[in-house]
Formats: C-alpha cells, structure tokens, sequence
C-alpha cells in the first residue's frame, strides 16, 4: 500500500469533515432579540456621537475630523467583518484586500486616539467620544454580522427546498 496515497486521502477525509463542520457551526440563525440589541448598539452609538459633536465647542474643521473618523471607522469594520467572513467561508479573498482591510482599521482608531489627545477637551469628553466611538464600531460588526448570517441561511433554506 502507497503510504503518501494514504495519508492524502485521510487529510482530504479531514478537509472535508472540517469544512462541512465550519458550515454547520455558520448555520445559526440570530435571535430576533440580539439582532435589535445589535441595532440599538449601532443607533445609541452614532447618535451619542453625532450629538455630541453637534453640541461640541469646537471649531467646524474639528467636528469635520471626527466625523471622518466616524465613517472611516465603520466602513472599515464592516469590510474586515466581511472579508474575516469570506475567509472563514472559504470564499477567496486577496491577501492585499485583507491586510488593507486592518491597516485602515487600525488607521481609523489612531486617528481618533491621536485626535483626541491632542484636543483641547475635558478628559470626560474625551472618553465619551471614544466609548461612543467604539460603541458604534462594535454595533456595525454585530449588524453586519447578523446580516450575512441571516442572508447565509436564508440562501442555504432556498438551495435545499429547489
């Protein structure tokens, strides 16, 4: 018996059974209370941070700044949730996309740690504006989390009732 045929097949066995795990473990569909707990993170997270840029004291280019930030941010989660996803699904995603993906993730928490030392605010204002910060960063990855489950199962329930 060929041993190197041996051993493939039983690593290809294995492949497949933790390939057909990992799908199964995907397949959870959230609770209807989690996914409004996951909005309610998002909503309290941007308005907090949205009003209290509004009522901040500070010069319009500033509020500008952290504004950017706020967008940089959550668009830079949800890309890293989604491309973390796709590599978890086993979906190709290039390595440049990925490493770009935490780079600006990264990037976006910098800024604001950057920002904010350097600002002329109250420690307490600072630290509103970080928790609030990633209060909302935390809510569009549990959002866009419960978004690609539901889609995944929902396109799973329709491939096996056709």
């Amino acid at each position: 018996m060929n041993y190197q045929t041996t051993v493939s097949a039983n690593e290809e066995t294995k492949k497949q059974k933790n390939s057909k795990k990992s799908k199964e473990e995907l397949n959870h569909k959230p609770t209807p209370a989690y996914i409004g707990a996951s909005w309610g993170v998002v909503i309290i997270g941007l308005l907090s941070y949205c009003i209290g840029l509004w009522n901040a004291g500070m010069e319009l280019n500033e509020k500008g700044y952290y504004f950017a930030i706020l967008l940089m941010g959550i668009y830079a989660v949800i890309s890293l949730q989604k491309a973390v996803r796709d590599k978890a699904e086993q979906i190709k995603v290039s390595e440049m996309y990925y490493g770009i993906s935490w780079v600006i993730v990264i990037a976006s928490l910098l800024l604001l740690i950057i920002g904010l030392r350097n600002a002329d605010l109250e420690l307490s204002e600072k630290g509103f504006y970080a928790i609030s910060y990633l209060l909302s960063l935390f809510g569009a990855i549990t959002v866009q989390k419960n978004t690609r489950d539901i889609d995944f199962i929902n396109t799973k329930s329709e491939e096996e009732n056709s």
